[in-house]
């Protein structure tokens, strides 16, 4: 008998030790659990949840096949797109304290100047890494495509042959103002492409077709004549009646990333009979439901009034961030009240200003004001000015935190990068003539740590230039993923007398060159765009109105096509595998990639 309640009691261990250890091997195997396998695992867990995303609806895939818009955006993104979550505090060493290179900052609220150590905003704004500013959205809604700048596409574009083919192309205008031409789409000239549900459509001021069509997906594209153009991005038809606003459209506009139906958009010029200023635009009957910015009598460049950078939104807050060229960073509290079943859509906006003044700005030279599109990580902006400084913004405490200098006229945007757990952001500048020098001068490459402001390493190329055409760096840098994760891509202008450049390959981890190709010089902005493999190619334009398709390791050319006698400044956008991209010579391409 004994012996037999012993037995009992050794099998009730050993079955005890075997529920311990396959507990462990489950514990371990979390654990262990790679950070794609864990993505997918979350991604699975909420599914049904994405499922709900407002705006989204079902998407007819290139297979035939029907499936989810926010699935396929989160495939793209959790396959070559995606970043990790990071720790992130930054802060500045000697080399990059804010009065080295700023004389003062003021924070405005309700129209009056406060103390700034007593701002507190409404709520705290907190941005993403950027592939999650589009979760909503299917699209590219922004310049370069979102916070970090870093991808102006959407989907894969499952290039098979290499080869480009202009599908369609419709015309543009143009305007003179005193002794200024503006002409087709200009420098950064970006376009918006947004496939918006049928639901919404509805209670959009579509043409009849545009509201049925199943597959629809809409380029926006404001232009330098001063029209918006909405177009049909597979046929090139027009899917309304074009905007009219009047004025001069150089930069790219934005579309919010909550899915809601509106455009925010800038003007780069005034009109020979009113000021530029920019505009909160309803895309469902296209009304201008806001303008603000026109003739601040808080900017500190008087009557100048230009917006060329692209605008962000932080949806948790409702809040609308847009710096100016006028030295002014505008944050407004939109109060957005959007009602999809019923079409209604209405903002009450309440705006906070922060400016301030560099202490080598002035009138003649290094200029206050912003014509790049910011980066926004947590609660921090980056950007450059036209008076040669670069900076990171606490949006929360308004304070500054760190300060570069980075030489010169800065119009390219700065672009995030997170490599191997840390924050990084490219960036470069131009050469305006006369102020450093009459001839030449040395235009760097820099890759900086986003963290205290600090030079990792910088690339140099000697440059040309001239009064009003700018040499260097205009365009924005392009950050290579997936097959091309080891790469960045920059095109630097006037390298080769006034009409040449280079496109350039530049590995992150060091600075070294992989490779440089001669062309006519560019302002235009690469674009990586890639298969669903991983495997990727760079498409830039250059001043000639040649486009060009090359292997992204090695600069070797695939294809190229003109498709412009006049200039290519703009920059394109990507949906899939169609690009469009608008010319000086007055017209806008689409062109499938094949």
């Amino acid at each position: 008998m004994d012996n037999i309640k012993l037995l009992k009691h050794l099998i009730i261990i050993i079955a005890e030790l075997l529920v311990i250890c396959v507990l462990m091997l489950g514990i371990t195997k979390f654990k262990n659990r790679t950070p794609k396998e864990d993505k997918k695992a979350k991604s699975s867990s909420s599914k049904e949840k994405d499922e709900e995303k407002d705006g989204v609806d079902k998407l007819i895939v290139d297979d035939g096949t029907v499936t989810d818009a926010a699935s396929e955006t989160d495939a793209s993104s959790d396959s070559i797109f995606s970043y990790p979550e990071i720790e992130f505090n930054p802060h500045c060493v000697d080399s990059t304290k804010p009065t080295n290179y700023f004389a003062q900052t003021d924070v405005i609220v309700d129209d009056n100047i406060i103390d700034k150590s007593s701002y507190k905003p409404a709520d705290t704004i907190s941005f993403d890494v950027g592939e999650k500013y589009t979760k909503n959205v299917d699209g590219v809604i922004t310049f370069r495509g979102n916070n970090f700048r870093d991808n102006p596409t959407y989907g894969f574009a499952e290039i098979k042959e290499g080869s480009m083919e202009a599908k369609w192309n419709i015309p543009t205008g143009g305007v003179t103002v005193g002794d200024h031409s503006w002409s087709g789409s200009g420098w950064t000239g970006q376009p918006l492409i947004r496939r918006w549900s049928k639901e919404v459509r509805q209670h959009m001021n579509m043409y009849d077709w545009a509201k049925e069509k199943d597959d629809l997906v809409e380029v926006i594209y404001a232009c330098m004549d001063g029209y918006i153009y909405f177009i049909d991005l597979y046929t090139g038809e027009k899917t309304r009646d074009d905007l009219f606003l009047g004025l001069t459209f150089k930069g790219s506009g934005a579309l919010d990333p909550r899915g809601y139906p509106i455009m925010y958009v800038g003007s780069g010029y005034d009109a020979n009979d009113k000021k530029s200023r920019a505009f909160i635009i309803n895309l469902l009957d296209c009304s201008v439901m806001h303008e603000f910015g026109c003739v601040d009598p808080f900017s500190l460049r008087g009557a100048l009034s230009f917006f060329d950078s692209s605008a962000l939104v932080d949806e948790e807050t409702d809040t609308l961030i847009y710096p100016g060229e006028n030295g002014l960073l505008y944050i407004i509290k939109l109060n957005t009240k959007y009602d999809e079943k019923a079409g209604t859509l209405s903002i009450d906006p309440k705006t906070t200003r922060w400016r301030y003044s560099g202490l080598r700005s002035s009138n003649a030279s290094y200029w206050l004001g912003m014509e790049d599109s910011c980066d926004i990580y947590k609660g921090y902006f980056f950007a450059c000015d036209n008076g040669g400084n670069l900076w990171c913004l606490d949006l929360n405490t308004m304070q500054l935190v760190w300060a570069q200098d980075v030489l010169d006229d800065s119009n390219g945007s700065p672009v995030l990068s997170i490599e191997d757990g840390h924050l990084y952001l490219y960036v470069s500048t131009s050469f305006h003539l006369g102020w450093r020098s009459s001839t030449t001068a040395t235009i760097p490459i820099w890759k900086i740590d986003a963290e205290t402001g600090e030079i990792v390493w910088q690339v140099d190329y000697e440059c040309n230039s001239i009064e009003g055409v700018s040499g260097g760096v205009q365009d924005t840098i392009c950050i290579g993923r997936g097959a091309l994760d080891d790469y960045i891509y920059v095109n630097v202008a006037m390298t080769h007398g006034t009409g040449g450049g280079d496109f350039v390959c530049i590995k992150k981890k060091d600075g070294t060159k992989q490779f440089e190709k001669q062309t006519a010089y560019s302002w235009s902005s690469p674009v990586c765009v890639y298969n669903s493999d991983g495997s990727g190619r760079v498409i830039f334009a250059t001043a000639d109105g040649n486009l060009y398709s090359v292997n992204g390791e090695t600069g070797d050319e695939y294809s190229h096509i003109s498709i412009s006698d006049g200039t290519i400044e703009a920059s394109p956008a990507v949906y899939k595998n169609m690009l469009v991209i608008g010319t000086r010579a007055s017209k806008i391409f689409g062109i499938e990639l094949q």
